[in-house]
């Protein structure tokens, strides 16, 4: 009988191509999802809070979060709702974030205010997040329309930052 000079298992190789590939892909997905996540949030430097509590959503729920800057401006999901350079005056100033606020709070689940009321508002809060030297009435815009006639969002939360001795710990 005839040996082979040839290893079998020498001559076994894998392709490494198709894993590379895979790889690759994976990479390039958790990048977009990370980056869709943010899509929320503008960049702003939040006022700092001496006590506040961790932001901690239900990620089943959407929450609608409205970022103003210290323009003025309100953006929702990068795009500008109302930009106070832009108000002519003519029109109805926030009449786009009012349409989006009263979508938001169609979407948001409701429960009555009190026990045996017949009124249902939306339960979940919406977040404003300002910069720091943002004039407080482009907030307070924002909270006078929430109490509008068909959106009466009546849960508001406002982000802060934590000081910087607290975030290591």
């Amino acid at each position: 009988m005839k040996k082979s000079s040839k290893n079998k298992e020498k001559d076994l190789e894998m392709n490494m191509t198709p894993m590379i590939d895979v790889v690759f892909l994976l990479i390039i997905f958790f990048m977009i999802i990370t980056d869709m996540t943010q899509q929320d949030l503008e960049e702003l430097q939040l006022p700092i809070a001496e006590t506040a509590t961790e932001d901690k959503p239900n990620p089943d729920e959407r929450r609608p979060i409205v970022n103003i800057p210290h323009t003025g401006k309100i953006i929702v999901k990068r795009e500008t709702y109302y930009d106070p350079e832009r108000d002519d005056g003519k029109s109805e100033p926030y009449g786009e974030v009012k349409r989006y606020l009263a979508t938001a709070a169609e979407m948001m689940p409701k429960e009555p205010l009190s026990e045996g009321a017949s009124v249902l508002l939306p339960d979940e809060p919406l977040l404003i997040r300002a910069d720091e030297s943002t004039a407080f009435k482009h907030v307070q815009k924002v909270m006078e329309i929430c109490g509008t006639q068909g959106i009466q969002i009546w849960k508001v939360q406002l982000a802060v930052a934590v000081p910087e001795e607290e975030e290591g710990q």
